[in-house]
């Protein structure tokens, strides 16, 4: 009698550890999203979401960018004098400034998340305009600079209607734009609804 319920016990234990493990495994699968959401964070959305609206870029666009440039860091400063969140030139965001009328701009409004975030995102818009809405280009041009790209397409090198990541000659753009173009799936799959 006691070997029978001692049987019974080891069973009964066995079917609570596993019962367990699958609580938990279920438990973890649905939390996937979430363990995701903290790579792929949407900070600034109000600000990114205003500003995409305003500009007609998609704002999972534009959050894969700032991902890709600072990884949230809104005092980003790269080795070239790029700063912010979107990583801009001083002489771009003056040209800008000067597009949409911000007498007020300096250098400093660069660190200011709502500002960068407001250019960057400008910027995109006049990029896709230019590129006729062609991502990669778009990418590309944001990285390696409007001029590369489009001398890239004028000498043949890219062809725009059959645009191929291994074709664009900088190799850092190259990875830069497969970089952004994954953020961007990402950033859909969990953002988009």
């Amino acid at each position: 009698m006691a070997k029978k319920t001692l049987k019974r016990w080891d069973i009964g234990k066995k079917v609570s550890v596993i019962l367990v493990i699958a609580v938990l495994l279920g438990y973890s699968v649905l939390q996937i999203s979430d363990l995701q959401k903290i790579i792929y964070p949407y900070p600034h959305r109000t600000i990114i979401e205003t500003y995409a609206a305003q500009y007609g870029v998609d704002p999972l666009f534009v959050v894969s960018v700032i991902r890709e440039e600072s990884k949230f860091l809104p005092q980003s400063q790269s080795n070239k004098g790029a700063k912010g969140l979107m990583q801009l030139m001083p002489t771009t965001a003056k040209s800008i400034a000067k597009s949409i009328g911000d007498k007020a701009y300096t250098d400093e409004d660069l660190l200011n998340p709502e500002k960068n975030i407001q250019y960057g995102t400008w910027y995109l818009a006049d990029l896709q305009k230019l590129f006729s809405n062609n991502r990669t280009l778009v990418i590309a041009a944001y990285n390696g600079g409007r001029g590369h790209v489009q001398e890239w397409i004028d000498s043949g090198l890219i062809d725009p209607k059959n645009i191929r990541q291994q074709d664009i000659p900088f190799k850092e753009t190259r990875n830069y734009v497969e970089r952004v173009l994954n953020s961007y799936q990402k950033y859909i799959k969990l953002y988009r609804k």
